[in-house]
């Protein structure tokens, strides 16, 4: 979306609502200024099509993990972000966003690997990766027991603590991306963004808003 666009609808919206929202936008342009510490323990509470689910963090497990998400969630980088892949039995991947804009500035924006000191069992939530090194906004929720991803290095951070009969209930028809699967291209998601998904996954859930818990 253009900066005059932007403006164009945010000008139809109440004042109270337009400056948070520009402030989220503008943050969301400079990952390497999104470095707060996060506390030692906090909840982030995800409103979804589907209904709510909280994820409480544990910086001790991972703590490059929960900084980056408490930034990421703090900032509104999840709001309106789809579950784009949905695998039953496995686990459901998120955090590419919908603004291809947004995803241009935080595809490379990778943070070190944390230790894993936790492990993937059902509930916890754990950063995508690509290899060493790599993580930047993707994450995961585990349906299952995967612990054979704590040897690859796979590191949660947090764990549904309410809500996870959502995330049990989050559409997984279109089942594995794009090549391996019918879902979609990660590619065409970071460069297309909601455009891509809404017209070719219509039935994809997605998240409505994501908040730090006080």
């Amino acid at each position: 979306m253009t900066s005059r666009r932007l403006l164009l609808t945010f000008a139809l919206l109440p004042a109270a609502l337009v400056l948070p929202r520009l402030a989220a936008a503008a943050a969301l342009d400079n990952p390497a200024a999104l470095n707060e510490q996060a506390p030692a323990v906090y909840k982030a509470k995800f409103d979804t099509s589907k209904g709510a689910f909280v994820i409480e963090v544990h910086r001790a497990w991972a703590p490059g993990g929960a900084d980056r998400f408490y930034n990421l969630v703090k900032n509104g980088y999840y709001d309106n972000v789809r579950f784009f892949r949905v695998i039953e039995g496995f686990m459901v991947q998120f955090g590419i966003n919908g603004d291809p804009a947004v995803n241009a500035k935080w595809r490379t924006a990778a943070i070190p690997d944390d230790k894993v000191a936790q492990s993937n069992t059902r509930g916890m939530i754990t950063f995508a990766t690509s290899g060493p090194n790599s993580r930047t906004t993707q994450v995961f929720i585990n349906f299952a027991d995967n612990t054979n991803l704590d040897r690859l290095g796979f590191a949660p951070f947090g764990k549904v603590v309410s809500g996870m009969n959502v995330v049990d209930r989050l559409y997984a028809g279109y089942g594995e991306g794009a090549p391996n699967g019918n879902g979609p291209d990660q590619g065409r998601i970071q460069t297309q963004g909601n455009t891509y998904l809404n017209r070719d996954f219509p039935r994809m859930d997605f998240v409505r808003k994501a908040t730090i818990e006080k």
